[in-house]
């Protein structure tokens, strides 16, 4: 069966009435409570976007989002009350889109799932826009949403993908953060940090040298621009 959300969070009230509030707005939603129930829902169903929590009576948030990453390239929130930079950085690093602190308010998070969902209906949509890139080094298939570097395919997910599609859709001019935020993410909940994160990993998968870039290259506090000929 398919599902527009699954909520994986062990506080179970939360979990339910977030879940009861995204259905009202017809946002078809399940919830489950444990790393155990999330493996069997995910094995029986469909979800176009997860809602995942770190800290689980069974495991760990971060094990489980490694796991579905493994099969699945949907967009996965984190969401928690644990809040340091380092959590953040390794939710974003394992394939999390993007990271969400407890307590939250459930018509932001609501209309943030939304937009998350719109973006990623569009984007699986929309193939008439260019062709892809390749240069003979890197090559971007945007019917098959895969990136080959050297011949050798790099797996993303799919917030970076997306990005790095804009990107060299929009190659050699300054693509502002701003810019960004509105086309990649299509909101203003996204931090520069989420960015800069994706963008990091976005060089360590096509870059040569990621601490040269040559394809991505960051204009000192408006964006980036992604170098190639024309």
């Amino acid at each position: 069966m398919k599902y527009d959300c699954l909520i994986i969070d062990d506080e179970k009230e939360l979990a339910d009435n977030t879940c009861e509030y995204f259905n009202m707005f017809d946002v078809k939603t399940a919830a489950v409570y444990t790393s155990a129930e999330a493996n069997a829902f995910l094995s029986a169903n469909e979800p176009s976007l997860v809602l995942l929590d770190i800290n689980l009576s069974d495991g760990s948030g971060f094990e489980l989002c490694k796991k579905i990453r493994q099969t699945l390239n949907i967009p996965i929130l984190f969401v928690s009350a644990r809040n340091t930079d380092d959590d953040k950085i390794i939710a974003l690093n394992i394939g999390g889109d993007d990271y969400i602190e407890k307590p939250y308010s459930l018509g932001v998070l609501l209309a943030k799932v939304k937009v998350v969902l719109k973006r990623f209906a569009v984007s699986d949509n929309d193939t008439s826009k260019k062709s892809g890139f390749d240069d003979g080094y890197l090559k971007l298939d945007k019917v098959n949403k895969t990136v080959m570097v050297g011949g050798v395919e790099k797996k993303i997910t799919s917030i970076e993908w997306k990005l790095l599609e804009y990107l060299a859709d929009n190659r050699n001019r300054l693509v502002t953060k701003t810019e960004i935020f509105d086309n990649v993410w299509n909101d203003r909940f996204t931090t520069d940090g989420t960015l800069n994160v994706h963008v990091r990993k976005i060089r360590e998968a096509i870059e040569k040298d990621p601490q040269d870039p040559k394809y991505i290259v960051t204009v000192w506090k408006e964006g980036y621009k992604f170098v190639a000929p024309e």
